[in-house]
């Protein structure tokens, strides 16, 4: 077949979809998709120092679909400027600029606002040391054992691709592994991952009184009360029963690039403004549908709350909740008018994502200081009703009936584990009970639910650390 026919067949199917879909301008998928790659190759280039080619192998590979058009899509990688350009059929050009400390933004041919990085203080943690400087080598035959098979790949796709892992029993690590290029600082995206984040920074203003988890969200945009979307709360933000009509955000694929959630975060340079201006699809909290726009609007509530401009917004993550734990290796990347890009749009090194899952093994208290309000470890990780996948407020859970959890319990999950979930394989898992934080990045299909071997990991790292305990005569 040639070039010339690829490409038309490519574009019928695409129009034919965004007809069919109705959700968004089939003109619009392309730059949907390139600023995706663009988005990923920049910060994981600049940021993560990680190799381009293999990266963007690896990335395509875990995207249903992606491989139709990858062989359409050609990419530009600047180092001196610190940028990258991507275009797909020579049209849909997306381009993505990194800077120093806020890490990579899609630039959309209006310029992105100035943002001055907030200087560090230096600010001591109060969490207590995970490990020293060196990778810590399983500390059980059986723990080496779990991360020989978290890492190794089977016979044929899909492929598993783990690029990282850490365990951690009792608040210490005891067993790291990292894929080559890959160490206990390098950030990695942790993308959907970035969504827990931000519901603890919500939950930190809940605590100081600058948020409401009830009433009316202060968005300037629905503070009429004759509009429907002043019934929106943040407890419904968080629980992604807010109603907006922004499609879903559940599946990363081809088809997804129709969502008009994805137009707010890859063609829109201010998100928070574009996710505001959208009317309601079902009366807010009466339907469950995740999608990014209701994280974006807490962004959004935060960064007005911590004092108006970007920088404030990042200052205060770092005082109120990076510092504190210790995540030295986090870049906070900002859309085009400089808002905390919440969805998705967090790196950190596997080190600082279990730190951040140690806040929450911990009931939100680090140091003996309470940085997240009393109950809230509970409240977000308690069901929301009709959430098939069985999510919580900023954390998916295996409380309550719903079909996610039920299918996660019958692969031997415990019942009070919750965790942080990014698509494409990237998990921060929480297990009171076992007293374990289990942190797995990598790129991994979403499908079949076995494809990222996470199932087999949990399995595997709680039957060894409990074969540890009885040995050590702990139990």
């Amino acid at each position: 077949m040639t070039r010339r026919r690829k490409i038309v067949l490519l574009t019928i199917a695409i129009v034919f979809a965004g007809l069919a879909l109705g959700t968004v301008r089939a003109h619009d998928v392309p730059k949907v998709v390139t600023g995706f790659i663009a988005d990923v190759l920049c910060a994981e280039t600049f940021v993560s120092g990680l190799d381009i080619r293999p990266n963007l192998t690896e990335t395509i590979d875990a995207m249903p679909g992606a491989s139709l058009f990858a062989w359409a899509m050609d990419y530009r990688v600047d180092r001196a400027r610190k940028d990258v350009t991507v275009t797909l059929f020579g049209i849909g050009r997306s381009h993505a600029v990194y800077r120093e400390g806020l890490g990579c933004t899609l630039e959309h041919g209006g310029g992105i606002t100035d943002v001055t990085l907030p200087p560090d203080d230096r600010q001591p943690a109060l969490l207590p040391e995970i490990a020293g400087p060196a990778v810590v080598s399983p500390q059980s035959p059986e723990l080496s054992a779990a991360l020989d098979r978290a890492f190794a790949e089977p016979p044929s796709p899909p492929f598993r691709r783990t690029r990282a892992i850490v365990v951690m029993k009792s608040g210490r690590i005891i067993a790291e592994r990292y894929a080559d290029g890959i160490g206990p600082e390098t950030p990695l995206l942790g993308f959907s991952m970035t969504k827990s984040v931000i519901s603890a920074l919500t939950g930190i203003l809940v605590r100081q009184g600058r948020l409401k988890l009830d009433g009316p969200a202060p968005v300037a945009a629905w503070t009429n009360p004759d509009d429907p979307r002043h019934a929106i709360t943040v407890d419904q933000l968080l629980r992604h029963t807010a109603g907006l009509a922004l499609g879903s955000s559940l599946q990363a694929s081809l088809g997804s690039a129709f969502e008009p959630v994805n137009r707010m975060k890859f063609v829109e340079a201010d998100m928070a403004a574009y996710a505001a201006s959208m009317p309601l699809a079902t009366a807010p909290g009466t339907v469950w549908n995740y999608h990014d726009g209701n994280t974006i609007m807490l962004a959004h509530l935060i960064r007005n709350a911590a004092g108006g401009n970007p920088a404030d917004a990042l200052a205060f993550a770092r005082r109120e909740l990076f510092a504190p734990l210790g995540m030295r290796h986090v870049t906070l990347q900002l859309d085009g008018a400089g808002t905390i890009e919440g969805s998705s749009e967090m790196l950190a090194s596997a080190r600082d994502w279990a730190r951040f899952g140690q806040l929450y093994l911990d009931d939100g208290v680090a140091g003996g200081r309470r940085i997240l309000p009393e109950g809230w470890v509970n409240y977000s990780a308690s069901a929301t009703p009709n959430a098939w996948v069985g999510i919580g407020a900023g954390f998916w859970t295996n409380q309550g009936d719903s079909f996610g959890a039920t299918f996660r319990v019958d692969h031997g999950w415990p019942r009070d584990a919750f965790f942080a979930k990014g698509t494409i394989g990237q998990y921060t898992i929480v297990i009171p009970s076992e007293r374990l934080v289990i942190v797995r990045l990598g790129r991994s299909r979403n499908s079949p639910p076995e494809a990222d071997g996470v199932f087999d990991l949990v399995r595997d790292v709680i039957a060894a650390t409990r074969a540890k305990g009885k040995v050590a005569g702990m139990d």
